[in-house]
Formats: C-alpha cells, sequence, structure tokens
C-alpha cells in the first residue's frame, strides 16, 4: 500500500468519527498543498504535494465532500497547471486563485457565489495567519497548518467545525 493510500484510509476513519461535515473545504495551495511559492516556478517544472495532502484530498472526495482552492498566488499560470500536472484538478468545485489585498475574504465570496455554500457549511486550510482571521470572522471555520496539510490539521479543523456547528445549533 502507498503512503497516499496509508493516508487516504486514515483521512476516512478521522472524517467517518465526526457526525458533523463542512459541505465544502477550501484549500490554500502555497505551503498548504504544496512547499513552495509556485511564482518562484516556471510552468514546466515539476510540482509535489506535502505528504499527507493527495490522501486528504482523495479521502473527502471519497466521502463526497466538495473542495475548493483560494489562493493569492500573482502566478495563475503557474498554479493551474501545476494542480492538472498533479492530476487534482478536476477534484475542486471552485478555484480562485489571484492576487489580492483581501486577505481571502473577496476570494470567498466568489466561492460563496460559485457554490451557494454558506460559510458557516466550510473549513478552510491556510498557512498564513491574517488569512486565517479574516476569513474566521466571515464565520468559516479556518486552520492554521504550519508545514502543510496534515492528517492531524484534518482531525483538529473537522473537529473545530463540529463543535462550532454544534454551538451555533444551541443558541438557535
Amino acid at each position: 500500500m502507498s503512503n497516499d493510500e496509508k493516508v487516504q484510509q486514515e483521512a476516512e476513519q478521522i472524517i467517518g468519527i465526526h457526525g458533523t461535515l463542512p459541505r465544502l473545504v477550501v484549500f490554500d495551495l502555497d505551503y498548504t498543498l504544496w512547499p513552495f511559492y509556485c511564482e518562484c516556478y516556471y510552468e514546466d517544472d515539476a510540482p509535489y504535494l506535502y505528504p499527507h495532502a493527495r490522501g486528504i484530498l482523495h479521502a473527502l472526495k471519497a466521502r463526497g465532500i466538495d473542495m475548493a482552492i483560494a489562493s493569492r498566488s500573482p502566478t495563475p499560470e503557474i498554479a493551474r497547471p501545476f494542480l492538472e500536472r498533479l492530476g487534482i484538478r478536476s477534484m475542486f468545485v471552485a478555484e480562485e486563485i489571484f492576487s489580492s489585498w483581501s486577505h481571502k475574504t473577496e476570494h470567498f465570496q466568489k466561492i460563496h457565489k460559485k457554490t451557494g455554500i454558506p460559510f458557516e457549511s466550510m473549513l478552510f486550510f491556510d498557512d498564513e495567519d491574517r488569512n486565517i482571521i479574516a476569513v474566521s470572522k466571515m464565520g468559516v471555520t479556518s486552520i492554521l497548518v504550519h508545514r502543510g496539510v496534515t492528517l492531524d490539521s484534518l482531525r483538529q479543523g473537522l473537529s473545530d467545525f463540529e463543535q462550532k456547528s454544534s454551538s451555533s445549533r444551541g443558541r438557535k
């Protein structure tokens, strides 16, 4: 069994223990799915993902959870071919890759408009604190990652999402 398959299996178990799941999981690209800034690369370079990323993506897909990209990359013309080359671009229902000063709030407005999914039903992974803070204020459960998305960050994200969802139901 490959590492990706092992990670996928463990990610599916983690997802399976949670009763309340996000309808959409949103990922940053640079230093969240892959360990580099794509603007430092050329379109024909060979991209690669963090060790747990592919397995987590496949587990979410297998569980029927939609996924999207929110990246402030100034080089979407490099990011998109990288996603294609990695064989994961088709997994995402929305892809917002553009340079912005909005700390991703504009990205999330566009994702919401495309998908119709409320911010409270989203889980977001990013490596920049300022994006986490701004998007959290919109109602999105947001997790700061330090060395890419991992099984531990997935575990934390799903737990935080479930807690937030149950506390908001209790207030209604």
